[in-house]
């Protein structure tokens, strides 16, 4: 059976040359070669921003870079059927294909409508101001320049609960639109956090449902994705995405993988949505990454003995997608909080060489960000490999030093020179005796990585003093294979 290995296709400064599809396309089969299963494609239909829109600020959820809208026909990616045949070239190679699908809200709206509302409090979304009063809102959505293709379906201020802009005062405050409340299953941060951005979906009005539904199956129609990403899932209902999700299973009887976004380094908010949504996705784990990147960050003080402690790998590793970094905590970004990169290669050891958790590896990591000088993690396809090749069999634990950690794993007779033993450290270098197995006995091993020089020949038990360098991971694998 392979190891699911996601790959998050983009990163934020990519070109806006309309050319990230025909890439995709073209590069499915080294993508194969490194062991991926899965490509989480960016958000495909047009954004209020067009071409330099990366895609989080949706327009019109079915125009797939078809119809001329926000300034040119193609979005950020290219066209609609440079869209569909990357898909179809990913597939052909052997991957799955992953839709980044965002429903929290909508931008760019075609016309204004004069509607009353109340101002909230920004850090209490649940403390409104006691006076209603006129404001222009940027919430009717006609897409002329699709002219109904696909769908008749217009938005107006019915559809939606708040917007955070008054277009004839040019003030920017949160107002929930008179009639409406926020969803009250949603994160609890300031309050009540449905409402994230631009005109923010009511999933309590009916319409409003059957339209995403009804979207969805066109969209599973018309692209053949395997699965989903799903955005900002903490501001929506927590029983949507399990309606929406449950529905599309059934009606296409396809099983269709789903990772959720929830942005909280607390695991306790990750498992109670895990929980009311039925367990419907998998979910992002945050707390993890916080982890990496305090650990990167704090000079070689973290214990690393707990660096997956209140993570969702530890309580909950089949629903755990594990990452390192990503589009938004790159630098420049909102949720910037950037793993150091002399931390990466260890984190990245932690991700793809142990059993807990579905890794997601970032395409900044992978191909570097020249927008900001950032050069591919070192080794990181030498790891990917190994994930593949390697990782196998039983795993055991060395957590027993708060700077020097490890693990072995056993190998399988399913995978041919497989198993392997990981040591990182966080500050000085060092050794720590770990076991293979009997199966390994007088073998001799090296460092895949070429960090650490020199061989570790195993005893009559196949336990050996595996070493790793300072601030530094080194994989052993058994020499010659």
């Amino acid at each position: 059976m392979e190891q699911k290995t996601l790959l998050q296709y983009f990163e934020w400064y990519l070109p806006e040359d309309a050319g990230h599809w025909r890439r995709a396309a073209a590069d499915a089969h080294h993508l194969r070669s490194l062991g991926f299963t899965d490509i989480w494609l960016p958000p495909a239909y047009k954004a209020t921003g067009g071409v330099h829109d990366v895609g989080y600020g949706v327009y019109d959820l079915y125009a797939l870079g078809e119809f001329d809208q926000k300034g040119g026909v193609p979005t950020k990616y290219g066209t609609k059927d440079e869209y569909l045949s990357a898909i179809r070239a990913l597939q052909g190679a052997g991957l799955s294909v992953l839709a980044d699908i965002v429903l929290n809200h909508k931008m760019g709206a075609d016309y204004s409508e004069v509607v009353d509302a109340e101002t909230c409090a920004a850090w209490n979304r649940n403390q409104e101001s006691p006076d209603k009063r006129e404001i222009c809102a940027w919430t009717g959505f006609s897409f002329p320049g699709r002219a109904g293709k696909y769908s008749g379906f217009q938005w107006n201020h019915t559809h939606f609960d708040g917007v955070d802009w008054d277009d004839r005062r040019k003030q920017h405050e949160i107002f929930q639109l008179e009639g409406k409340s926020w969803d009250n299953e949603v994160d609890g941060e300031n309050g009540n956090y449905d409402y994230l951005m631009g005109a923010d979906l009511d999933m309590g009005n009916p319409e409003v449902v059957a339209e995403l539904d009804r979207w969805g199956a066109w969209y599973l129609g018309m692209t053949g994705v395997d699965g989903f990403r799903l955005d900002a899932v903490k501001h929506i209902r927590f029983t949507f995405y399990t309606h929406w999700l449950e529905t599309l299973r059934r009606d296409s009887g396809r099983p269709l993988w789903a990772v959720g976004e929830y942005w909280s380094p607390e695991l306790g908010s990750l498992t109670h949505y895990l929980d009311r949504c039925g367990n419907v996705m998998s979910l992002f784990d945050v707390p993890l990454h916080a982890n990496f990147a305090a650990a990167s960050s704090c000079g070689g003080t973290f214990d690393l003995r707990r660096i997956f402690a209140g993570t969702l790998t530890e309580a909950r590793p089949s629903r755990a997608v594990t990452f390192v970094d990503n589009h938004d905590t790159q630098p420049g970004q909102a949720l910037q909080s950037w793993v150091e990169p002399w931390f990466k290669p260890l984190a990245y050891a932690m991700i793809l060489l142990r059993q807990a958790g579905t890794p997601c590896v970032f395409y900044g990591d992978l191909y570097g960000i020249p927008h900001d000088g950032i050069k591919p993690v070192e080794g990181l396809e030498a790891l990917l490999r190994a994930r593949q090749e390697r990782a196998w069999g039983e795993q055991t634990d060395y957590f027993d030093d708060c700077n020097i950690v490890g693990w072995t794993r056993s190998g399988d007779s399913a995978h041919p020179g497989s198993g392997l033993a990981v040591l990182l450290s966080d500050g000085p270098g060092g050794e720590k005796t770990m076991c293979m197995g009997v199966a390994f006995a007088g073998r001799t091993f090296v460092d895949l990585l070429g960090n650490c020089a020199g061989t570790v020949t195993l005893d009559e038990s196949g336990c050996g003093e595996f070493r790793t360098g300072g601030g530094s991971v080194s994989v052993w694998v058994p020499a010659g294979e």
